[in-house]
């Protein structure tokens, strides 16, 4: 059976449009080490200016930052910054015709001022708004619904990202559900608060959180996992056919019709800051159920995705690499470092995603000593993850003698996986590594022994393969021949 890690290793191209509120995020950073003398307040010296997409804009970049080709419908004003999100957009190859202009509404900014106090890490001090609410005018809204009915069909989920700053108006919210269930397009709202959700009436699903739904259903729920049955009577009046209910730490909860709700936890992490953590959870619940993934798994990726969000500051895109290095974290075997080839071959790709070296070096490692520790640890120095091949002992018999191993194969993969220079073992059955070079593809191969490069077994193919060869110092009287004939000896 698939596990999350196979599924994610296998997601293609993928088409979501993001409606919603476009916005950009300004971050102003300087020093704050002293008192205004005029006001009891702190003074920021400012140095730099930093700026990212935010609101509708995060969900787009998270969306392409994953693996989607993303439509952007909104509207932005005729101002700096809305040039400048423009800009932003299209250098993260989003597509922008849907970004509606009009002329008499600012585009909506966030400024923070952040302070760096004593030399500590930066804290956000106060924010600034420039923006209107008001509901966009009739001629807007109909310039974005032709727009969102010619893209409508292209896509395989639309995300409804609302935060109240006056685009995702009743009309505009039903009109889109309505294109939606005519192209059989599922819509995904990320809700905004203070409004009436019977705008979203209609939609797949909703992502709200608990403060979020606290305030639609009138409803406070204790600092724990809620109760699942007001969150269902509303699913149920709207409704939806799922709800994926953020719960910060406790995870989140996934509501599916008649079925059972499901609690679905999120690793503890040291929260750096929550801005954008729901934009991610949206795009990351498109993207898995756009590439096939069932909701549960769906959930368990978006919560990957959002824990990675809150450990950094202001709203980033976390790429597809990052999320599948958490995942594979988080479902590694218990055995850290054994694999058979094929959870190999995936948690490889995460590790190329990333730039890491592959070093592959292989042996039969039978009573380990003192050379095989240096060899080891030079050989991991080469690249980023060490990844090493163990013979099986069949093959050992016949390379050194009916005697050997004197280690059985578990044994030795258990003395191995000690090592902390080692990040993967792996047994293989062949009498040479050519099988296994082809399968974990590494950037480097290394083998150990007093014979120059072509005397190598493997030498041509890793030559076709452009695989860097090193070979390593032999270190006279340590191998696991000679240990042993002194222990006889002795």
């Amino acid at each position: 059976m698939s596990t999350l890690l196979d599924k994610l290793a296998g997601f293609g191209d993928f088409t979501v449009l993001v409606i919603g509120d476009f916005m950009l995020d300004e971050f102003l950073y300087g020093d704050a080490e002293r008192l205004s003398p005029d006001a009891p307040v702190p003074v920021l010296r400012s140095d730099r200016l930093e700026r990212t997409a935010g609101g509708s804009a995060n969900v787009a970049a998270c969306v392409q930052g994953l693996g989607g080709k993303v439509h952007c419908c909104g509207v932005v004003g005729d101002d700096e910054a809305g040039a400048w999100l423009r800009q932003s957009l299209q250098g993260d190859a989003c597509n922008i015709d849907g970004l509606v202009t009009d002329a008499d509404r600012p585009t909506t900014v966030k400024r923070s001022l952040v302070g760096l106090a004593q030399h500590r890490h930066p804290q956000k001090m106060f924010r600034v708004d420039v923006e209107t609410t008001d509901p966009i005018p009739a001629v807007i809204e109909q310039q974005l619904l032709s727009v969102i009915e010619a893209r409508i069909e292209s896509a395989d989920i639309v995300c409804l990202e609302d935060y109240g700053k006056g685009v995702c108006s009743e009309s505009l919210c039903q009109a889109v559900i309505e294109l939606a269930r005519a192209a059989q397009t599922p819509v995904y709202v990320d809700p905004a608060s203070s409004v009436d959700w019977a705008r979203y009436a209609g939609a797949t699903t909703m992502t709200p959180n608990r403060t979020e739904l606290e305030q639609a259903i009138e409803h406070r729920f204790p600092d724990t996992i809620p109760d699942a049955g007001p969150p269902m009577e509303l699913m149920e009046r709207l409704g939806l056919e799922s709800m994926v209910l953020t719960l910060d730490r406790h995870g989140s909860m996934l509501l599916r019709g008649d079925e059972e709700p499901l609690h679905v936890p999120t690793t503890t992490r040291s929260v750096y800051d929550v801005t954008g953590a729901g934009d991610m959870v949206l795009a990351a619940l498109a993207a898995g159920r756009a590439n096939g993934l069932s909701w549960l798994e769906a959930v368990e990726f978006a919560n990957a995705a959002a824990g990675l969000e809150v450990e950094v500051f202001g709203a980033q895109p976390i790429p597809l690499a990052r999320v599948r290095r958490e995942i594979m974290l988080r479902q590694a075997p218990p055995d850290r470092t054994v694999r058979t080839l094929d959870e190999l071959s995936t948690e490889l790709a995460v590790h190329r995603e990333a730039g890491q070296r592959i070093v592959l070096t292989n042996g039969c490692f039978d009573v380990v000593h003192a050379g095989h520790v240096a060899y080891l640890r030079e050989a991991a120095n080469l690249g980023d993850v060490l990844v090493v091949g163990v013979n099986v002992d069949e093959e050992v018999a016949k390379q050194k003698g009916p005697e050997r191993p004197v280690y059985p194969l578990k044994q030795r993969l258990d003395i191995l996986s000690e090592f902390r220079c080692i990040d993967y073992l792996v047994a293989f059955p062949e009498p040479t590594a050519h099988e296994l070079i082809r399968a974990v593809a590494p950037d480097i191969y290394v083998k150990g022994g007093d014979y120059r490069p072509e005397e190598i077994n493997e030498h041509d193919l890793v030559t076709e393969l452009g695989i860097e060869l090193h070979v390593l110092g032999h270190r006279p009287g340590l191998s696991s021949t000679s240990v042993i004939e002194r222990m006889a000896d002795g």
